[in-house]
């Protein structure tokens, strides 16, 4: 058993004076072994991956807690403007045309001088968009009629308007010098900028959900809004930019008073929305497949995933150390012999367990934490006490219960059959062929055999067809000319985060380190609690168990936001281009994003999965349309019935997949994740039983696997087996066995060097104005350049001579070197 694996409780034992006591053995064993069971009894979490939570779970986690109160202000602030309008009816009993003339009346208020009527106009719209709450009586009212407003304030151009006022916001350098100055910054620093955010999340985050019952005119907005979203429209980059720039500036310490996380969820949100979320990807990548003239895919990963099924839990060191103590007993009482139907029943529960492997398994010295439940009862039977009789055996059809066949097809590259061959033509015929993978002249019937099969699972991904087109367009300028780039919503965002990419990735990371669970308060890191802390902080116990709460959710969202958009920028960007996710990769991986990661999941995950930060009476819309009941403390610890938290769970299963996105393929990346020691941190992430989230756990385990040793593979025959079963196949990958492994070098500097070199040529050939210049035809008429009209300063004429002086007539010129031979 690994050392850094032991998870040995601490037991407080104190007598009277405070001194701590030596525990005794049978307590302690009592202990542990109550621990054990409540871990071996984490049950399935019945969680469904998607682009988001429910929509109503997205709208409440834009407020915090503490922003509550604002609530009846939007409220106050509307019904004091429309009462004179309106004339004692309510907004729900306008007609259309009536709504949209008071929505224009709202437009031209905005564009008063003064600030403070500015923002009361403002928070009246946020009440609009939030669905009149006052008027409704429950949840679904409060939906429908904000679903309602939010498209008549798009459709009358309220979003243009917002926006001119959110760049004023953000160059409003006097509120940014203010927010700097002071020492403690609170959630009245960035009252405009929050109500302006919450419009436009609002906007964006209810128009990009469709519902059945959409009218036609509303579908017409969604497409008409998405494109504009994602267009340059916006001072000649899309909005996304904007919002980017947002985040640097607060990461720069510019900006303090920045709402980050509002900033960053409408973000997420419109990356989504212009994007497209993880369906529409699997589309997107058919239709690429079937554009390149490449075989459809062998199937369909999202349906696959969400087939899938949990394994158990990893056992914890307590369980493996108890059931060590029951073999030693059981080694050392007389037993009967066991039942040979007994034994058959065991074995053909578990058909992946050959005899060579239980055996390694039942050594009590290679134990460790694999995929494994609980002892099985029959095992324990068979070594602690006699077997009670034999239950009546079942149906055969009923005892073996497995799917057919593995989840995944298995798939191998053009590179791993010109690997085989050349082995193969090394040992049999004493030399090779190049990358000729047709001619099997000399090899034994068996490599044909072979050759064949590694044929029928090629796999050619659409990366592999850009990187050869890339390094055809590099070789023949000339002959291939310019390629058409079509301009999609990707290569726009692309082009616009180009200059300040490595800015942009840095920030995130920042917000992401400060928003950890396990990171500690550093007097230098940034602080993102501006938008969460109220001006006068807690008094009572009560208050101050509110704000922890709301901070640990606030925190919770940040992390949430952060990683769905790094997953949805390198998942869009790899199909876009594979040279466009290798440098967002790239600058992910120098900025320390893989130990980050790590560090994110060295902690008590299923704490982490199973947290309750939320109180559900506060959350929107909940708290604005039902009476609010007396909240105790004990209420606030109870917190919600839930099973799990959908966002943590949702941003563990995104962090993991980012890291695998990082180092798939990577050689020096993956000795990354070994000299991290990041196996005993991935396998306690295995006790949650999500079968998504094991999933990208086990294939972050396998692609290190062959460098942890043989005592490691051997003590883990678990969670090779559950690797074998859940993970998709690579025919000829020695994942397993790592031979002559210890022989490939491996130099971080050099590879990470070749490929920046490879996407820097991507993005000069494509990208630089000054493309092809070597390549440009030379004008050698003398005549035709000096007839050329040069663009000279306005004042040119009053320094003439003196430069003809300078230049011309001071320079000695040696007319002879013009006649000799270079």
């Amino acid at each position: 058993m690994q050392a850094e694996d032991m998870e040995v409780p601490i037991i407080n034992n104190l007598d009277d004076n405070g001194d701590r006591q030596r525990p005794i053995g049978k307590d302690v064993f009592k202990v542990q072994q109550k621990e054990s069971e409540s871990s071996m009894e984490s049950p399935n979490l019945e969680f469904e991956y998607g682009d988001t939570d429910t929509l109503t779970a997205e709208l409440s986690e834009l407020y915090s807690y503490t922003e509550e109160p604002e609530f009846a202000l939007n409220r106050d602030y509307f019904e004091e403007d429309f009462r004179s309008h309106a004339r004692g009816r309510r907004w729900t009993e306008l007609t259309l045309e009536e709504q949209r003339t008071y929505v224009m009346r709202l437009l031209d208020a905005l564009e008063v001088t003064d600030r403070d009527k500015r923002l009361k106009v403002a928070r009246a719209i946020l009440y609009l968009a939030q669905g009149v709450f006052d008027e409704c009586d429950t949840e679904v009212d409060v939906l429908h009629w904000s679903r309602h407003n939010v498209f008549l304030l798009y459709n009358m151009g309220i979003f243009t308007a917002l926006l001119e006022l959110l760049s004023m916001e953000i160059d409003n350098n006097q509120a940014c010098s203010s927010a700097v100055r002071k020492p403690a910054i609170s959630l009245a620093d960035s009252t405009e900028l929050r109500v302006l955010l919450s419009i436009m999340y609002l906007l964006v985050e209810t128009i990009r959900v469709q519902m059945e019952d959409d009218r036609p005119e509303w579908r017409a907005a969604r497409e008409a809004f998405k494109n504009e979203l994602g267009s340059p429209l916006y001072n000649g980059e899309p909005f996304a930019l904007l919002l980017f720039t947002m985040v640097t500036k607060f990461c720069s310490m510019n900006a303090p008073h920045f709402p980050m996380k509002k900033v960053l969820l409408l973000l997420w949100k419109t990356i989504l929305f212009t994007l497209g979320g993880f369906e529409e990807l699997q589309e997107m990548k058919v239709r690429g497949r079937k554009r390149l003239n490449l075989p459809p895919l062998p199937e369909d990963s999202i349906k696959v995933v969400r087939a899938m099924r949990a394994a158990s839990p990893p056992a914890s060191a307590m369980e493996l150390i108890e059931q060590q103590q029951q073999q030693k007993r059981g080694r050392r009482s007389r037993r009967p012999l066991v039942k040979q139907d007994s034994l058959d029943t065991y074995n053909e529960r578990d058909p992946f367990k050959n005899d060579d492997a239980r055996d390694e398994e039942e050594d009590p010295e290679d134990t460790d934490s694999g995929i494994e439940g609980e002892v099985d009862p029959l095992d324990r039977d068979v070594i602690i006490q006699p077997p009670p009789p034999p239950p009546p055996l079942r149906p055969p059809t009923e005892r073996v219960n497995f799917p057919k066949g593995l989840p995944w097809a298995p798939k191998v590259r053009e590179k791993d059959i010109e690997h085989f061959l050349e082995t193969s033509r090394n040992k049999f015929i004493g030399f090779t062929l190049g990358n000729d993978t047709d001619t099997l002249v000399g090899l034994p019937r068996p490599i044909h055999e072979s050759v064949k099969t590694l044929k029928q699972h090629k796999y050619v991904s659409i990366a592999e067809v850009q990187i050869k087109k890339e390094d055809d367009l590099q070789q023949c300028p000339m002959i291939l000319g310019e390629e058409e780039v079509e301009e999609t919503p990707t290569e726009m965002l692309y082009l616009g985060m180009l200059p300040n990419l490595s800015q942009y990735v840095i920030a995130l990371l920042k917000l992401l380190l400060a928003a950890a669970p396990t990171s500690k308060a550093k007097t230098d890191s940034i602080n993102i609690l501006a938008d969460v802390l109220p001006e006068e902080m807690p008094i009572t116990v009560l208050q101050s168990m509110k704000l922890g709460i709301d901070v640990n959710r606030h925190k919770e969202i940040i992390v949430k936001a952060i990683s769905a958009l790094l997953l949805l920028l390198l998942k869009h960007f790899k199909l876009n281009h594979i040279y466009q996710f290798e440098i967002v990769s790239q600058h992910l991986v120098f900025a320390n994003c893989i130990p980050l990661i790590l560090k994110f999941f060295n902690q008590n995950i299923m704490s982490y999965i199973s947290a309750k930060n939320s109180i559900f009476v506060l959350d929107f819309p909940h708290c604005v349309v039902h009476e609010m009941p007396e909240l105790t403390a004990d209420s606030l610890e109870a917190g919600d019935s839930n099973q799990f938290c959908w966002r943590n769970l949702f941003s563990c299963i995104n962090l993991l997949r980012i890291l695998n996105k990082l180092t798939k393929w990577k050689h020096s990346r993956t000795m990354m994740l070994v000299v991290f020691k990041s196996a005993p941190i991935l396998k306690r992430a295995l006790k949650v039983k999500q079968a998504m989230m094991q999933l990208y756990v086990l294939k972050l385990l396998k692609i290190q696997t062959k460098y942890l040793g043989r005592q490691w593979r051997k003590s883990n025959m678990k969670t090779m087996s559950a690797i074998y079963q859940k993970v998709r196949h690579r025919l000829n990958d020695d994942w397993a066995y790592g031979n002559d492994i210890d022989a490939r070098p491996w130099d971080f500097q050099a590879e990470e060097c070749a490929l920046r070199e490879s996407i820097e040529k991507f993005n000069s050939r494509r990208y630089d104005k000054n493309k092809n210049g070597d390549f440009a035809p030379v004008d050698n008429c003398l005549q035709s350049v000096l007839g050329q009209r040069v663009e000279l300063p306005e004042d040119f004429h009053y320094s003439y001579e003196m430069w003809l002086e300078r230049e011309v007539f001071s320079q000695p010129i040696q007319w002879e070197g013009l006649l000799q031979n270079p």
